[in-house]
């Protein structure tokens, strides 16, 4: 075999790993779904508009990205916030920025999605009490077409007994703030913010109006 021949072969066989190589980088792989460490995290009630509520939220902003160009569907994603013994999920799930949505079928790319979420209680749970002590934010996606949950973060929080006093009085949350220096959340007990419009309430009004609309005849 002449040497132009073994180059030419070379060189095809070379070009062809190459082609798999983008096609399973590109298409085949499907890579993990990660998010960034959030640089905020409030603990307290829900509420905007003026308006007071019972239920109790957990508010973050995050970056969601899948780690492959090939990207995944978020079916659904919820917090499970633990204090020793105690453990409770924060099952209602909405997103976004200025207009807010429940959380269903987002599609998160190699390229990521920022934006606020807020996990909320279920609306048989009341007042959720953020007691002082240690606690473990979890975070959990279900990605669809698997039948397991993804746990994408586990953060530990601490809230004194000072702020845990302070958290008893109406209209009050914790806010914990990243400190990247120090390594660690620093935290301050404040009213809730106004905005963004409470999603609890965002729900309620969406459901209402569902309800009001006539019904269409067959």
């Amino acid at each position: 075999m002449e040497l132009g021949q073994i180059v030419s072969i070379g060189i095809s066989v070379l070009a062809l790993v190459m082609s798999a190589t983008t096609l399973w980088l590109t298409l085949l792989r499907k890579g993990d779904i990660r998010m960034t460490k959030p640089t905020l995290i409030y603990f307290g009630p829900d509420g905007g508009r003026g308006g007071e509520t019972e239920i109790s939220k957990i508010f973050l902003r995050t970056l969601l990205y899948s780690s492959a160009k090939r990207g995944h569907v978020v079916e659904n994603a919820y917090a499970r916030l633990r204090r020793g013994e105690t453990q409770q999920n924060f099952s209602i799930w909405v997103y976004g920025e200025d207009r807010l949505a429940r959380g269903s079928g987002l599609y998160v790319g190699s390229e990521g999605v920022a934006t606020n979420h807020h996990f909320l209680t279920p609306t048989d749970v009341r007042n959720f009490d953020f007691a002082a002590g240690g606690y473990k934010l979890e975070i959990f996606v279900k990605i669809v077409g698997e039948s397991s949950v993804r746990r994408l973060a586990e953060i530990d929080l601490t809230i004194t007994d000072a702020e845990a006093e302070k958290l008893r009085e109406p209209g009050n949350g914790i806010f914990f703030d990243w400190g990247p220096d120090a390594g660690r959340y620093q935290s301050h007990v404040d009213m809730r913010p106004k905005k963004p419009e409470s999603p609890l309430l965002w729900l309620q009004a969406l459901h209402e109006g569902a309800r009001d609309m006539p019904e269409r005849s067959s």
